[in-house]
């Protein structure tokens, strides 16, 4: 029996926000492509008895700093523009 993924939440933003998305995304996207994969071989180099609990772990912080880089760069672009953080 196959999964159901929620469907993806599309963030309606004006042209200026859009603009600053892609202006971030294009700064972290080599990064996370980087990340992702590496990702992704850490979990198909797990045996099976670290696949759930240490590598799922392992993983869930490696996505925490990756978000981590998106908050990152989405405050350096506000405090670029003058937004209050």
């Amino acid at each position: 029996m196959k999964k159901r993924q929620a469907p993806r939440q599309v963030v309606e933003l004006s042209s200026d926000q859009e603009a600053i998305a892609q202006r971030i995304f294009e700064r972290i996207k080599t990064k996370a492509n980087d990340e992702l994969l590496d990702m992704v071989r850490l979990m198909v180099g797990k045996r099976d008895e670290e696949f759930f609990g240490p590598g799922e772990f392992e993983l869930r912080d490696r996505l925490n700093e990756l978000g981590a880089k998106v908050v990152e760069e989405s405050a350096n672009e506000r405090a670029k523009k003058g937004v209050p953080r």
